[in-house]
């Protein structure tokens, strides 16, 4: 290889591996809230659309990186939208991270027509080890639902 062609495949890598380009792999604080704000707005129009459209995996509005919505029912603590298929059906009451009940302090700490913003340690997707999150959260009629990103 000559030696133009090393140098511009050099600081082709360079770029690749730089602070900005890392950060476009995971979703941003403000990334979250936008879709936190779209997540309300689909719940207020049409729920049962709403949770269909968060659970397709296809939909870039509502999967988008390592940004998502979960949503349970406030009746039961029931997830009904999450990109991790297991913890679909089951109540968000019960999940625990290494001893933390994430999933109580989630369900206590969500009020309606409230943004409350809350933190604790989850999985990314496709990953079993948790690292710091933080969520936007609220409640619409009998669903809760949080975008988070993960710091």
């Amino acid at each position: 290889m000559n030696r133009r062609k090393l140098k511009y495949a050099l600081a082709a890598v360079v770029m690749l591996l730089s602070p900005a380009s890392m950060a476009q792999q995971f979703g941003t604080a403000a990334e979250a809230r936008a879709m936190f704000d779209r997540v309300v707005a689909a719940l207020k129009a049409n729920e049962t659309a709403a949770l269909a459209a968060f659970n397709d995996k296809s939909n870039k509005d509502y999967h988008d990186r390592d940004l998502y919505p979960f949503c349970w029912r406030m009746s039961d603590g029931i997830y009904v939208a999450h990109v991790n298929p297991v913890l679909m059906g089951t109540d968000i009451r019960n999940v625990k991270i290494n001893g933390d009940p994430v999933g109580q302090r989630i369900y206590d700490a969500v009020k309606e027509g409230t943004v409350t913003v809350i933190d604790f340690n989850f999985p990314r997707p496709g990953t079993n080890e948790p690292v710091p999150k933080e969520s936007y959260i609220t409640r619409v009629g009998n669903v809760g639902c949080g975008v988070g990103y993960y710091k």
